[in-house]
């Protein structure tokens, strides 16, 4: 860091009366996590010389190997609006660093901006536009989160049916003060659901802010006597939460992905990305859709894309091209489920579609019918794949997919698919309400 970016972000912190300094960073998971440091060590953190405990957190060192350094990225300093002014509270997002000065190969943002490298080598820099999707539910006496939602609201509803106007108002603002130029909010389709979109920007800003902005709603809710998750389907029956996952390629400020001459308006190397994705797309949800849970919001019936195709018209592939183009021409991505570490599943989106940029992989002929409507005879016919069906399914395709897993880097993929057979070891074994339900009293 050089010293007039470390002056910065030294003098915005003298300005806003800034006490307290959470580094932040994620683990292999995407679960949020920081150390917390006063002002006074704000110049040796952001010097590099900041050590932490990386066996403390999943994914990274052993115990005898432990030592390791937050790297601040001067970019992402803010103020937290909600905290006090006097002695005020902001954050710095880091890169995890060895004891050598080499970066930590285990570092999800360290992962993403190899993925970045590579495709700025090809003249590329890569624009995101996420959709966020959560639920917000009420607490019980103890505190605890439930399943209850004192709204009847759909799809664009208002008061008086959307109760939890006030709080995503609120979000809203707060967003907005940390810097998100937020283009819309609105409660979706099932009650309690809730939408806000941001601006999209590139790769890195975008993975960034979707860490904070999970955070934030989260902070929000509670402040409200809410809870607001991002689990992708609490609840049987309604729909799940996704993160839709906008993209396109940028070359010298213009979107490559647009080509006036075409049919479609789309370039080759739009075609080319969308068959890197189709190609990819059973080991992408191993990234993009990473829990157990992840595979009960894709199923039919609820919107969520279950089939491995794509049109520029409708809603019903896992890619639709948004009607927009010139410099909004995008690939909308719309299995993703914003439970995902977005840093790991935006470096996989990203090879995977360089893959196919790379290689000149055509995509199928686009599909403008209603896949969920057709027989599985006729998507057969027409080749139309499924996306899988559980946790498992999706590891196994990822370790199958050497493109993918070297997007994460052999450490991260290690450790991340121990985890995920982990969870659904755990998942497998547990007798679930609904095997009671079932079987209790039938035999």
């Amino acid at each position: 860091m050089n010293d007039s970016m470390k002056n910065e972000v030294l003098a915005k912190a003298k300005e806003a009366g800034v006490k307290f300094i959470r580094l932040q960073f994620t683990d292999i998971l995407g679960v949020l996590k920081n150390v917390a440091i006063t002002v006074e060590q704000l110049e040796k953190a952001l010097d590099g010389e900041l050590m932490f405990d990386g066996s403390s957190i999943f994914g990274f060192t052993r115990i005898e190997e432990s030592d390791m350094y937050l790297r601040p990225d001067p970019k992402t300093f803010t103020v937290f609006p909600w905290r006090p002014r006097d002695g005020a509270v902001a954050r710095l997002m880091c890169d995890v660093y060895n004891p050598d000065g080499t970066p930590f190969e285990g570092c999800p943002r360290n992962a993403l901006k190899k993925v970045i490298d590579e495709a700025a080598e090809l003249g590329y820099t890569m624009q995101v536009g996420p959709e966020l999707e959560f639920f917000l539910f009420h607490i019980d006496e103890s505190g605890y989160p439930t399943l209850k939602t004192h709204d009847r609201a759909g799809y664009f509803d208002l008061t008086p049916v959307d109760m939890g106007e006030d709080a995503r108002r609120n979000m809203v603002l707060t967003l907005e003060e940390m810097g998100f130029e937020i283009e819309a909010s609105h409660h979706e389709v099932a009650p309690g659901q809730h939408e806000i979109d941001f601006k999209y920007s590139d790769a890195l800003d975008i993975a960034d802010k979707i860490v904070t902005f999970k955070f934030v709603v989260r902070t929000i809710a509670q402040r409200h006597g809410l809870h607001a998750t991002f689990m992708p389907k609490p609840v049987f029956g309604i729909n799940g939460s996704g993160m839709h996952m906008n993209q396109s390629l940028f070359k010298n400020g213009e979107n490559v992905f647009f080509n006036p001459g075409d049919p479609m308006q789309l370039s080759r190397e739009a075609y080319h990305y969308i068959g890197g994705l189709i190609k990819h797309a059973r080991a992408l949800s191993a990234i993009t859709n990473p829990t157990v849970n992840s595979y009960k919001r894709l199923v039919p019936g609820y919107e969520a894309p279950v089939y491995v195709a794509w049109s520029g018209r409708n809603r019903s592939p896992l890619i639709r091209i948004p009607a927009k183009r010139g410099m909004s021409t995008r690939v909308e991505l719309r299995n993703p489920d914003p439970s995902c570490n977005p840093y790991l599943a935006i470096a996989a989106c990203l090879r995977a579609g360089l893959d196919g940029i790379k290689n000149g992989i055509e995509p199928p002929p686009p599909c403008d019918r209603n896949i969920y409507q057709m027989t599985v005879a006729e998507r057969k016919e027409l080749g139309i794949n499924n996306l899988p069906g559980s946790l498992m399914e999706a590891i196994e395709e990822l370790i199958a997919d050497e493109v993918i897993r070297d997007a994460l880097g052999p450490h991260i993929f290690d450790k991340y698919v121990e985890a995920k057979t982990i969870e659904w070891d755990r998942y497998r074994v547990r007798v679930h309400q609904w095997e009671i339900e079932e079987y209790l009293t039938k035999f």
